[in-house]
């Protein structure tokens, strides 16, 4: 049943039967894994079992618009799928529609669905899904609903001096207090009184974004603690950040080097620094410089394309044209920067696929829709660890791939076994060691009729080849007959 629910050309009449109880070993693959015609994102939505809604809400083939159909689901746990997100978490995620998030954002609590998941435990969910855009994240501070503007409190550094005035005015006082609240992470003092002694996430807060009180700088700095970030936070005194750009440890060094408020006598020292990784930083950008292309560099900075993978939208992005920049640049780790951009202009995207520097390469397949293919395959070979994100995407070839049938590596042996174009139908790779490749080549429909047929009635190779897009519709309901699934479609 598994393969008949992954065949990509089973129709709806075959997949509303899988929807039966018996099938329920198949749920997972058919309401999960594939995409779905309407008709079956219809009865899934209505069907009685929380397994098959969650499957749905869980479901990255399936626009966000289907799924946010089930933000009202009386069981809180499909809720809470969906504010999840699609799973498993490979990339960037397409955001909710308004009116979905603001519908998990100001749930009410309910005392018997509690016990089983919180309204602020399906929120927590959502705020780490990738599921609210930034743009709706600005939005809310003028949102009419003060549910809202309470939350937009909460990303107090972010929002412009108009904003925090009109909340700290607002004429709701839950909003007032909240910005009121809020607001203490820009007074120094009061981050001083709540800084945690021990190490933890916390202090490593306080000290890396809010306000830091000079007594604090100076015991920091006494201590030899805590001083990467200082080095980091915007707030942190002129006078303390250029002690800290004089420091013995290179990495407090470099991440002074790339602050956005160095004067150019202090930048001119550390572009001279002894230390490589030094002088990069702080040549790698001129000044004017913006704190949202600092961000932007430091997710790039040390990592290969590997480690980096599709990069989230910031909520504080650079301009088009720093991007834009960046592309040209001469210096590839800007031009890296440039790759993990998805607006991109197209002339752009193919300076980039060309480029010299493999990670750049790679960061344009993980990131930008026109991408060619043949950098995406590219990537799909040289990063195991992004095959599973790199099979989402629709510019991943899978014809021409005749080459790679003997290939060392299983998954890109099973991506040539799908391979329609082949010379030959893949028959060898149905003996191949490995189960995703054999099922790849069962599901292969170059292969004989009568050779698929033999391999439906082999328990090892079935599943597979009820995957196979050839097998007819009549085939495809026999065979579900034999599972002992009625024939009436699940209404």
């Amino acid at each position: 049943m598994r393969g008949v629910a992954a065949n990509p050309a089973a129709p709806s009449e075959v997949l509303l039967r899988l929807l039966d109880p018996a099938a329920c070993a198949a749920w997972k693959v058919l309401c999960e894994e594939r995409d779905l015609p309407a008709d079956v994102v219809d009865a899934v939505i209505t069907h009685p079992e929380r397994a098959v809604r969650r499957g749905l809400a869980r479901n990255h083939h399936v626009g966000p618009v289907q799924r946010g159909r089930l933000v009202n689901d009386p069981d809180p746990r499909v809720r809470g799928a969906l504010a999840s997100g699609p799973y498993p978490r490979l990339g960037r995620v397409e955001a909710l529609p308004e009116d979905v998030l603001e519908t998990l954002l100001t749930a009410q609590g309910d005392i018997e669905q509690d016990r089983i998941l919180t309204a602020d435990e399906i929120r927590q969910e959502l705020e780490f899904s990738g599921q609210i855009p930034p743009s709706y994240q600005h939005k809310m501070a003028d949102h009419t609903n003060p549910e809202l503007r309470v939350r937009a409190a909460r990303l107090w550094l972010w929002l412009t001096p108009g904003h925090r005035d009109a909340l700290l005015a607002d004429p709701d006082p839950g909003v007032r207090d909240a910005a009121r609240v809020e607001s203490r992470v820009l007074d120094a003092a009061s981050m001083e009184a709540e800084l945690p002694e021990p190490d933890c996430h916390h202090r490593g807060l306080l000290l890396g974004e809010y306000a830091v009180s000079r007594a604090v700088v100076e015991a920091c700095l006494a201590a030899g603690r805590d001083l990467l970030s200082l080095a980091r936070n915007r707030h942190t005194p002129a006078d303390a950040v250029a002690r800290l750009a004089r420091h013995p440890d290179p990495s407090v060094r470099a991440r002074v080097a790339g602050r956005a408020d160095l004067n150019p006598s202090l930048l001119a020292e550390l572009a001279d620094d002894p230390h490589g990784a030094v002088r990069t930083r702080a040549l790698l950008q001129p000044l004017p410089r913006t704190w949202a292309q600092r961000g932007a560099i430091d997710g790039i900075v040390g990592r290969t394309a590997e480690e980096i993978g599709p990069v989230a939208e910031m909520l504080a992005e650079p301009d088009a044209s720093w991007y834009e920049a960046c592309a040209v640049s001469v210096h590839p780790l800007l031009r890296r920067v440039a790759a993990t951009w998805p607006s991109l202009p197209e002339e752009l995207v193919k300076r980039l696929a060309g480029d010299p520097d493999p990670h750049v390469r790679h960061l344009l397949a993980y990131n930008h829709p026109l991408a060619p293919p043949d950098i995406v395959l590219d990537a799909f070979l040289a990063a195991p660890r992004r095959r599973p994100y790199l099979l989402t995407l629709p510019h991943l070839p899978r014809t021409g791939l005749q080459r790679f049938l003997d290939h060392e590596d299983p998954d890109v042996r099973a991506l040539a076994a799908a391979d329609t174009t082949l010379d030959q139908p893949p028959i060898r790779l149905l003996t191949d060691p490995e189960a995703r490749v054999r099922r790849a080549a069962a599901a292969n429909p170059l292969l004989p009729p009568d050779l698929t047929w033999t391999l439906l009635e082999n328990s090892e190779t079935a599943e597979g080849a009820a995957a196979n897009p050839s097998v007819s519709t009549e085939r495809l309901h026999g065979l579900l007959d034999l599972s002992g699934l009625a024939r009436a479609a699940l209404q």
